[in-house]
């Protein structure tokens, strides 16, 4: 077999153990599956097509995206395009897959150097534990042994204190801070949904009518200037979550995006049974996705 067929079945593995806890942590995931399958709008969720998965990590010695990336660029993944967020600094790229099948990738990293002394220490008191490139010492041959990595913790479990004090800065570094690498959210491509459901804003309605709260940064629909890219995205749920010394908080947890990208203007004769993904707008849109990081926020959270 040959070396880059191994490598799909290790992504495979790892892309599948990702999802399947991401929707125990999500309760809105099987909520919206359920209600798609219940109208019929696919049988089950092999029917929806995966648009893109998220990650957050922190820009530090041993960790954020120099680290993190490694193990996608290992299944075939390739870096594409950067993206910078000057209010939340947070640099960000995307990646392209491997396979049509499988979803893009867009990985951010909190700038924590720019924020304020207090918050600087706080973070490293928890990052500094990691002493080597967890990354490096990890089989990425072994697809369990990179969901184990993926899902358990780099450094101790933060106190209260702390992420409360992180949270006033940046929701952002507080949200890394407890859940590190967990799966941010997964995004359904509703351009490939039946007709009635191929758009973000029949979608919406859709989500909406099932009692799933959306996110209203920027407007429920956040569009590209470019017109090619519209997406909404859920409110992330509210978990207790426990926290050093046995104390428990309400935290943001993840959500679910919705991506709508339309055929590109030279492919717009082609009939739609011929539409593959390198016919339609790629990449992101980083005013889109400023507005959808706010998914966690407490702005949304607590509406």
């Amino acid at each position: 077999m040959s070396e880059s067929s191994d490598n799909l079945k290790t992504l495979d593995i790892v892309l599948n153990g990702l999802m399947s806890r991401y929707k125990e942590r999500v309760p809105d995931v099987s909520k919206i599956i359920n209600a798609m399958v219940s109208d019929g709008i696919v049988e089950n969720i092999e029917g929806i097509e995966n648009d893109h998965i998220a990650f957050r990590t922190m820009g530090v010695p041993n960790l954020g995206i120099k680290s993190f990336e490694k193990i996608f660029i290992h299944y075939g993944y390739k870096k594409r395009d950067h993206y910078f967020f000057e209010g939340k600094k947070l640099d960000a790229w995307w990646y392209s897959p491997p396979r049509e099948s499988d979803p893009r990738i867009f990985v951010s990293e909190l700038r924590v150097g720019d924020l304020s002394e207090e918050s600087q220490r706080i973070i490293r008191s928890y990052t500094d534990e990691v002493t080597s490139d967890p990354v490096d010492s990890l089989d990425l041959d072994n697809g369990l042994a990179v969901d184990a990595f993926l899902h358990k913790p780099l450094w101790r479990t933060p106190t209260v204190a702390d992420y409360q004090t992180l949270l006033k800065e940046s929701e952002y570094a507080a949200w890394v801070i407890y859940n590190r690498y967990y799966l941010n959210h997964f995004t359904i491509s509703v351009h490939n949904l039946p007709e009635g459901y191929q758009t973000v804003s029949q979608f919406n309605e859709f989500l909406e009518k099932n009692g799933i709260k959306l996110n209203t940064a920027g407007g429920k629909i956040k569009v590209s200037p470019d017109g090619g890219l519209l997406q909404s995205a859920t409110v992330a749920e509210m978990l207790d979550a426990e926290f050093a010394d046995g104390e428990k908080f309400r935290i943001s947890g993840s959500y679910v995006e919705f991506a709508e990208r339309k055929v590109l203007p030279e492919f717009k004769n082609l009939p739609p049974a011929e539409i593959e993904r390198k016919h339609r707008r790629d990449g992101f849109e980083a005013a889109n996705a400023d507005k959808i990081f706010e998914s966690t926020y407490t702005t949304q959270t607590s509406q």
